[in-house]
């Protein structure tokens, strides 16, 4: 059924909502802007679905993949500083250069064909990756549910937060269970203000940012003479951050055959995974030319598209405007950062579940049989190296993150190992599988 204009407001800002807090804890970070981070995530977004012909319902936002290599440059130094610009114009140029990265390995895979990325990546080796990235994920959402900031920096259990996400978690499950019609597409939007309502008397609700925030954030000398510097090529910026791009590919493979496994649709294929790699890059290319992060396709939202099932990729350009005018009204932006941790990580809790589930389904759906002791030890190895390892370093400030080790090492183990006889499970009566064929031969018998 075809969205009205105000459903599709309301949907767009679900997933604007879920992006948020993570797309803005890079700049926190790194010593980047937040405005610009959210005008070019936002920026970045529109220019992937024009690219990947407005069929890929992803929205790109900060990669924490990068965030090392600009920390290596940036160091402590921020806005303000007399060397501070001249280091972000080098982080800059360097982010121009990774998204060409992206772009270069597009076109190569333009011309060699789907065919040869997709024999490397079997149902195997895509279920596990995928049931590794929700529960990579799953980590932050515990931390944000349970635990809160004290006043030395570090975190503390929380009984008030357990109770603010025990509300959000149970909002998001009724609405998406019981609730009919236009409703049943709103939990993580009612979920957010049961969850704000309930955090006022613990007193997790502060709106000193929204006080604090210019209304335009481009009227700001800071910001403005940060969006206009222009970029340099140094050396060591391109050894410490270009690199990075050989990494995150095999992670945007995983990302997009996540979105793929949710909608039901193989972008791989359709609009492929060189248009998808190369709107990546040119998004990344663009954020660096501004003086944004890398950006990167967000599995919060992903997760969003799994609790909703709504994936209309319009809904997700609604969302990327939004982010843009976030950027540009710093009020706003203000008032969204606002929402408290215990809030968003009761949301994380379903969204990065909905996730690791997706990579479950994907191993029933392709019937992999566990009892193969290959699939067994592919499987094992993907799930401890991606989840166990947080990253290992390459070379200088470069690191190889966990999931793209795990995948790396599926690739590998899959495309060694012998694949059995026993490899799939055979099909049994009552499968879905065999009953369609039934249905399929009892009409042939009624035609003759």
């Amino acid at each position: 059924m075809e969205k009205s204009k105000g459903q599709k407001i309301i949907l767009g800002i679900q997933h604007v909502l879920a992006m948020f807090g993570a797309t803005v804890l890079v700049p926190a970070l790194t010593g980047l802007n937040t405005s610009i981070t959210l005008f070019s995530a936002g920026v970045g977004t529109l220019l992937f679905h024009l690219i990947t012909k407005k069929k890929v319902p992803v929205f790109l936002g900060s990669s924490f993949a990068f965030m090392g290599g600009i920390m290596a440059i940036i160091g402590d130094s921020r806005i303000g500083d007399a060397d501070f610009l001249e280091k972000l114009a080098s982080v800059k140029g360097a982010l121009i250069v990774a998204g060409l990265i992206y772009v270069a390995f597009a076109v190569l895979i333009r011309f060699l064909g789907y065919e040869k990325v997709n024999k490397l990546l079997p149902p195997i080796v895509t279920g596990p990756v995928i049931i590794v990235i929700g529960l990579r994920l799953s980590g932050s959402a515990i931390n944000n549910a349970f635990y809160r900031t004290v006043s030395d920096g570090s975190s503390v259990f929380s009984l008030s937060s357990v109770v603010v996400s025990v509300c959000v978690l149970a909002t998001v499950v009724i609405v998406s269970v019981f609730a009919r019609g236009v409703y049943n597409l709103m939990p993580i939007l009612f979920a957010i203000i049961v969850g704000c309502l309930v955090s006022i008397p613990f007193g997790f609700m502060h709106l000193d940012a929204v006080s604090e925030a210019h209304f335009f954030s481009f009227m700001d000398p800071d910001v403005l003479a940060q969006l206009t510097c222009i970029p340099t090529f140094k050396p060591d910026a391109l050894l410490a951050i270009a690199p990075i791009a050989l990494v995150t590919m095999i992670e945007h493979v995983g990302d997009i055959t996540t979105n793929s496994a949710v909608v039901g649709k193989n972008f791989m294929v359709d609009p492929g995974i060189h248009r998808t790699l190369m709107g990546d890059g040119i998004a990344t290319a663009f954020a660096g030319l501004i003086g944004g992060p890398a950006n990167t396709t967000y599995g919060e939202n992903t997760g969003v598209l799994a609790v909703t099932k709504n994936y209309d990729p319009s809904i997700i350009r609604i969302a990327a405007v939004f982010a843009i005018c976030i950027g540009i009204f710093g009020k706003v932006g203000g008032f969204i950062s606002s929402i408290p941790a215990a809030v968003t990580g009761g949301i994380g809790i379903v969204l990065y579940g909905m996730i690791a589930s997706v990579g479950v389904r994907i191993l029933i759906n392709n019937r992999i049989n566990f009892g193969n002791s290959r699939n067994l030890m592919i499987a094992s190895i993907i799930v401890v190296l991606g989840i166990g390892c947080d990253s290992i370093p390459i070379y200088g400030t470069v690191t190889l993150s966990g999931l793209a080790l795990a995948a790396l090492a599926g690739i590998l183990l899959a495309a060694v190992l012998p694949e059995g006889k026993d490899s799939i499970l055979p099909t049994v009566h009552g499968d879905v599988s065999l009953n369609e064929e039934a249905v399929v031969d009892n009409k042939k018998r009624t035609k003759r």
